[in-house]
């Protein structure tokens, strides 16, 4: 069993950064792939980026070049770092771990952008 505690989500102007983090109790998440998605008022949830138990990541064309998805299995945290926020980027922000043995979603932080 896994729980993910998302954090870091506020309130910024555009063209700020902020850096999310997701902290995982219960199990290591070296087991698992990692996913930050996000979800605005009236829109289906969306992939933002996601980093592979390897290292390996991939990003949603519409965040390439501006975030950063990394992890940190030692201390058990997903991060993604968003810099050059846009008003697009409003959403709750939510953290995802996934392997052959089940699946796991966070609650969410939310993420306001004004422009």
């Amino acid at each position: 069993q896994v729980q993910l505690v998302e954090s870091g989500g506020g309130l910024v102007q555009a063209g700020w950064s902020l850096r999310l983090s997701c902290a995982s109790s219960g199990s290591t998440v070296s087991f698992y792939a990692l996913t930050w998605y996000r979800q605005a008022p009236g829109n289906e949830r969306e992939f933002v980026a996601g980093v592979g138990r390897l290292g390996n990541t991939n990003y949603a064309d519409s965040v390439k070049g501006r975030f950063t998805v990394s992890r940190d299995d030692a201390k058990n945290t997903l991060y993604l770092q968003m810099n050059s926020l846009k008003a697009e980027d409003t959403a709750v922000y939510l953290c995802y771990a996934s392997n052959v043995g089940g699946v796991y979603w966070g609650r969410g932080t939310q993420v306001t952008v004004s422009s």
